[in-house]
């Protein structure tokens, strides 16, 4: 299972250990979203990196959104 929790203008992607996966954001020069790995050492599972396919797949179709965060 993999969280996808709403930060900024990305997504973390966090596992059921609770360790993050990556970010998720939007990458302007390629006009999709990718996923930014922060630790390779954290290994990421089949089933989790599936999910994540699944998410950016979705952002880019606009199936998804993330959420902007007003600071004000």
């Amino acid at each position: 299972m993999v969280l996808f929790v709403p930060m900024q203008q990305e997504l973390d992607c966090i596992n059921s250990d609770g360790q993050i996966l990556g970010k998720i954001r939007f990458d302007d020069s390629q006009k999709s979203h990718i996923l930014y790995k922060l630790d390779e050492s954290v290994m990421v599972e089949k089933s989790e990196m599936s999910m994540i396919l699944e998410r950016l797949s979705s952002l880019d179709l606009g199936k998804y959104s993330i959420p902007m965060q007003d600071d004000n």
